[in-house]
């Protein structure tokens, strides 16, 4: 499989790189489809490469000390992932898995700091990465610690659609797979209890689930969820 450089340049991250320094990336670049389901790499797996992804979702996950699986964040198309390098480790801290078909572009770790060089942009982006990731983290620790159940699932749900939404008929519909299982781990909460809150909402006409699906039928009120506001 070989990646055209137009696709590279179609995004952000390499649109001012020459034509000749894209070349010399994809001279390294190894392609690969990954299916739903199937991992990138695993949590604590010696860190080999560091990845971009093309198209389709993955979640990173990562396993507690008392066995607690938990999503850690969702890598969109674009996003650069599994540079541990960058955060000085040598292993991956958490399991890459496809939330639905995907490609991505792999290149080997140690070509890291030669990208860097080439392209500094590929160090600010990866810098701004971690502190959204840092960000994210802080949030979601601070939902966790101080809000409602409820309040933490409508939060996780508007993050998902702002992050990954698409514009349908029946409002914005979260365009990959998410089960309800997902945001029990995002939220760090139980599957019953994210089963019985979306079962209210859907009933309320404030989304609309499925299998694997979820579309916000009513945004507004959703966000009003999110801010506390009783319904």
């Amino acid at each position: 499989m070989k990646v055209d450089r137009a696709v590279l340049k179609s995004l952000s991250l390499f649109e001012r790189m020459t034509d000749s320094d894209l070349d010399s990336m994809l001279e390294h670049a190894a392609p690969r489809r990954v299916a739903q389901g199937d991992a990138v790499f695993e949590q604590g797996g010696h860190a080999k490469s560091f990845f971009l992804l093309i198209h389709g979702r993955l979640k990173v996950t990562q396993v507690t000390q008392d066995g607690q699986q938990i999503i850690v964040r969702m890598v969109h198309p674009g996003d650069l992932f599994g540079f541990a390098m960058a955060l000085r480790r040598t292993d991956y801290p958490g399991t890459a898995r496809a939330a639905a078909e995907s490609l991505i572009i792999g290149w080997p770790t140690e070509m890291w700091s030669c990208f860097v060089e080439q392209n500094p942009r590929l160090a600010m982006t990866a810098m701004q990465t971690i502190g959204q990731r840092l960000e994210e983290a802080h949030t979601r620790i601070r939902e966790m610690s101080t809000e409602e159940v409820e309040k933490r699932v409508a939060h996780a749900v508007l993050r998902l659609s702002k992050q990954a939404g698409r514009v349908v008929q029946e409002g914005i519909r979260i365009d990959f797979p998410i089960s309800r299982q997902d945001i029990a781990e995002m939220t760090g909460t139980t599957l019953h209890t994210v089963s019985r809150i979306l079962s209210a909402w859907e009933s309320k006409g404030i989304v609309e689930g499925g299998r694997q699906k979820l579309t916000l039928t009513d945004p507004p009120r959703l966000l009003r969820l999110a801010d506390g506001e009783r319904q």
